[in-house]
Order: structure tokens, then sequence, then C-alpha cells
């Protein structure tokens, strides 16, 4: 659920808009990945639920499902628990994030082929889904706009793409307010107040944010229809769309 080496000839591509991935390589916070999502994100196990009952209502059986931003494995995991017949292709690029996701994965490990890259260094499909988790707040309008065009493009004619991500109200009160009750909700949870300050300050000036409804329309207009949001926990919006 990740998104740096030097580029080298052979290095997947990455999008010029931001570099996100440094943290994501840093052995320590690696270490630690899997306490912080539970912390910071409200009803994460169930997001991860939800997100496998929104997939199987369109995937086949034996679906072959892309993970976007699978560093961490934690979905890849929960899906593969849940769906014991379907296959992933996991894609991200942090080489150290996707070392943690074979570790998560286990003996499941050999269901899912894990890609350093990016959008661009996924496999053509055609994809039975798609899903992209807690990963497109890292990307600016414009990459935001080209990753969905090309997940849609890897994508079968109606197969169910899922994604979650930070997206609340953007004018300057709400979001002091959203940032404000995001911060008290992982101290609630167990974090370091110290670090969930220091966290509440990295997210207001890194990440790109947009207003939820913004979001919804990327996806359409990268060729989804049908966008529903199904998931809404203070900062965090999920929706699901067909291709």
């Amino acid at each position: 659920m990740t998104n740096t080496t030097p580029a080298a000839p052979d290095a997947p591509s990455a999008p010029a808009a931001v570099d996100f991935t440094a943290h994501f390589s840093d052995p320590e916070a690696v270490a630690r990945y899997s306490e912080g999502p539970p912390r910071f994100v409200p009803g994460f196990d169930a997001l991860h639920r939800m997100t496998g009952l929104l997939l199987a209502e369109k995937a086949p059986r034996d679906a072959r499902v892309l993970i976007l931003g699978a560093g961490g494995g934690l979905e890849l995991k929960a899906l593969a628990a849940m769906y014991p017949c379907w296959r992933f292709v996991g894609v991200d690029p942090a080489a150290a994030m996707l070392g943690l996701a074979r570790r998560t994965l286990g003996a499941q490990a050999q269901r899912a082929m894990l890609v350093e890259g990016y959008i661009d260094d996924a496999p053509e499909g055609p994809f039975d889904a798609a899903v992209c988790l807690l990963t497109l707040h890292f990307l600016d309008r414009d990459e935001r706009r080209r990753t969905l065009r090309e997940i849609h493009r890897r994508l079968a004619p109606g197969a169910p793409f899922v994604a979650a991500h930070s997206s609340f109200p953007q004018d300057e009160a709400a979001r002091e307010r959203w940032l404000s009750r995001y911060m008290a909700f992982a101290v609630a949870s167990g974090a370091d107040p110290v670090k969930v300050a220091s966290a509440k300050e990295a997210v207001a000036a890194s990440l790109c944010l947009y207003e939820p409804e913004e979001d919804a329309e990327f996806m359409r207009e990268a060729g989804f229809s049908g966008v529903e949001l199904f998931y809404a926990a203070f900062t965090w919006r999920g929706w699901v769309a067909t291709a």
C-alpha cells in the first residue's frame, strides 16, 4: 500500500510529478509498516473486507486481480484469504515494501506476481478486477488522471475497480478541522501523539488532496462508469466503479 533508488537503465519509470517513495525504502519504517494503517485509517480491516465483496460482485471465481500500491501486502493477504482461487499481480515501486508483501503473504505468495514499478510497469492484462488502496493521494492531478486511465485500459470490459485514499473537503477551515480529526483518531488508536502531529504536517504539506467530488470525477474521466462512494471515514473515501 505504498507507493527509491537512483534511476538505472532497467529501473521502473517513475512519474515525474512527485517522489513519494523514500519513506517506504527506510528499513525501520518498513519494519513498522503494519502498525500504521489500522491506527490512521478508521475501519481498516473492514475496508479490506468491503473491497473483496465489491470486487466479487462482478469478478469471476478465478479472477486475476491487479493491485496498484501493493507494498506491505496487507490487502493482498486479506483478499487471498477471502478468495482462494483468485490470482494477483501486485505493483509497487518500493522494493523493500514488496519484500514485506512476500513475507506477509507467506505460503500464499505463490498466487501473487509482484512487480517493482508503477502502473506503466504492470502487465497489459486484461485483468478481471483492480484495487488501489491508500495510494492515489501521492499523485498530483495529471499523474492521477493518467494512472486511472492506465488502470482502466488494463481491465476487461465490465471489470470492477475499487479505490480508497485520502479525500476530504479542501476549503481552509474544513481542511484543518478534518486533519485534526485524523490526528485525534490516530492518537485514540494508540499512536504516539508527537509522531501523529508530524504525520499531520506531512499530510498537509505533501499529499495531493482533492475534494471527494473531484476524486470521483477523475475516475469518470478515465472511463469508469457507475462510480459509487462506499466508504467514508474522517479524511478517507473509497469508491467502486466499473470499467
